[in-house]
């Protein structure tokens, strides 16, 4: 029976240890690059400079993705309820012509940057992208407030745009 109890107290800490969440990016993720919609490469680092002093808004989608496309009408509520928060748009397409079609097709208002190598790369291990659409908020500061939604309309969402 001690053994069962010690074999559980193990499993119980890795458990709480992969639980918790980054309160910040990694050096690697702050230097890797995505496209913007002129082509520029950019580095994450400077998507999050150029929101110094304002939350930020991450949402990690991909034309082709139904839930994404579905949960386009919950983004646009947000955003209407909180103009001042600035929304920055990762896409997961496979083609940039895709991508690009898929902002003038679903109207999506923000800034829009393109992953380049998806989910193999350091923001893409970072984040650990299991489900899009993925929603991340980042505080004035850089700091990671909310590592993972599914839904715009996320309780948690709202309570840290509020605050």
């Amino acid at each position: 029976m001690k053994k069962i109890v010690y074999l559980l107290v193990i499993l119980l800490s890795f458990t709480a240890c992969n639980a918790q969440t980054p309160a910040k990016f990694t050096e690697a993720v702050l230097n890797d690059t995505f496209l913007s919609l002129e082509g520029e490469s950019v580095a994450l680092k400077n998507i999050l400079k150029v929101h110094e002093g304002k939350d930020i808004v991450i949402d990690i989608w991909a034309s082709w993705c139904s839930d994404c496309i579905k949960g386009m009408p919950k983004v646009k509520a947000l955003q209407e309820k909180h103009p001042d928060v600035a929304y920055v748009f990762l896409s997961l397409d496979r083609k940039l012509s895709a991508w690009k079609n898929g902002i003038k097709k679903y109207k999506v208002v923000g800034e829009h940057y393109y992953l380049d190598n998806g989910k193999k790369s350091a923001f893409g291990d970072f984040v650990n992208i299991d489900w899009i659409p993925r929603y991340m908020v980042v505080d004035a500061e850089g700091n990671i407030k909310l590592f993972k939604a599914i839904e715009a309309d996320d309780k948690k969402i709202e309570q840290i745009l509020n605050n």
